[in-house]
């Protein structure tokens, strides 16, 4: 499994957080895990009795930390077509 972090630990978390809420106010950050041998940050979103998975490379939030415009609109991209699409989002069994 790999290990989960908190939020105070993910380099560019508020410019993330930020987005989600732009994208779709409904949209909860329930948990992210980092995965050390390909160095990505896995979110997991929530929506209801939904869950979307997008995997964003640490590079790119690196990027974004440190204030590159293009690399924050590669995420904005990124973070928009996993959201809005249907094919992300699968049932949540409780």
């Amino acid at each position: 499994m790999d290990p989960r972090v908190s939020e105070d630990r993910v380099p560019a978390y508020d410019v993330i957080e930020s987005k989600v809420r732009q994208i779709d106010n409904t949209v909860i950050i329930f948990r992210i895990f980092y995965i050390l041998d390909s160095f990505i940050y896995k979110f997991q979103f929530l929506k209801k009795d939904t869950m979307c998975i997008v995997e964003i490379p640490k590079k790119l939030l690196l990027a974004v930390k440190s204030g590159d415009i293009e690399s924050e609109q590669k995420l904005t991209g990124m973070l928009i077509s996993s959201i809005e699409s249907a094919e992300c989002w699968n049932k949540v069994e409780s």
